[in-house]
């Protein structure tokens, strides 16, 4: 066990009904893609739609729910040992897999930006179909896992969410897909600036452990779970 500090998150997000039993989070996961082609590093993010009853108008990474079609879809290269052992301490088989592709699927969809490597045109049916078009497939090895949090029982809508990390350089291409679905607009924002932009909480934690990480790689992954509305229960993956 490390000391590393953390932070307590508040709750965000519409409050439960009075009387409602605490929802049951949603399993998502969402990646923080890096550039470091300039004198510093910046991060992908996208500004949320002010008609979201979730965060709106809040700039957040790309990411989203994970869906069944996720635990089928075709890859071009497998999670690191490391990587994948960590979902399988936690999960049950082929979810943290599962995870990891609907961070990528989610990228595209989100930010039009593949993080894939090119591969001969397949057949693919549901919400793979667009990315499959590309000529290209998941490159799960990019990623790495930074931290895990869970929202708080008080908030309407709840997510057990897997932070990754990966590194723009495996990127299909820096050029992105106009339509870029979800999210109102998109950009590459240097650390320091992304902290003067409206963001969720747990974004705002995790670039700080992010750019701690860049720093100190072997640093331990938080995961930050809660027992009440006021009080946070962190502790490490």
């Amino acid at each position: 066990m490390s000391d590393a500090p953390l932070l307590p998150l508040k709750p965000e997000g519409p409050a439960r009904t009075p009387g409602q039993r605490a929802v049951r989070p949603k399993s998502a996961a969402t990646v923080m893609i890096i550039r470091r082609d300039a004198a510093r590093p910046r991060v992908l993010m996208g500004r949320r739609h002010g008609g979201h009853s979730f965060m709106p108008d809040r700039w957040v990474f790309p990411g989203g729910r994970i869906d069944r079609a996720d635990y089928r879809a075709p890859f071009a290269t497998d999670l690191k040992p490391d990587t994948a052992a960590l979902f399988d301490a936690y999960l049950k088989p082929g979810k943290g897999r599962a995870l990891a592709l609907a961070a990528i699927r989610e990228t595209w969809e989100e930010a039009g930006l593949l993080l894939a490597r090119r591969a001969p045109l397949r057949p693919a049916a549901g919400p793979w179909r667009p990315f499959v078009e590309q000529g290209a497939l998941p490159d799960l090895e990019a990623l790495e896992v930074i931290a895990r949090a869970v929202t708080p029982p008080s908030v309407g809508k709840r997510f057990d969410t897997w932070f990754l990390m990966a590194d723009a350089e495996r990127l299909a291409s820096l050029d992105r897909q106009p339509d870029c679905g979800e999210l109102e607009e998109i950009a590459w924002v240097e650390f320091e600036e992304a902290m003067d932009l409206p963001l969720p909480t747990v974004t705002r934690l995790m670039i700080k452990e992010a750019q701690a990480r860049m720093e100190d790689p072997s640093r331990p992954k938080p995961f930050l779970r809660y027992k009440d509305r006021s009080a946070g229960r962190p502790a490490y993956l």
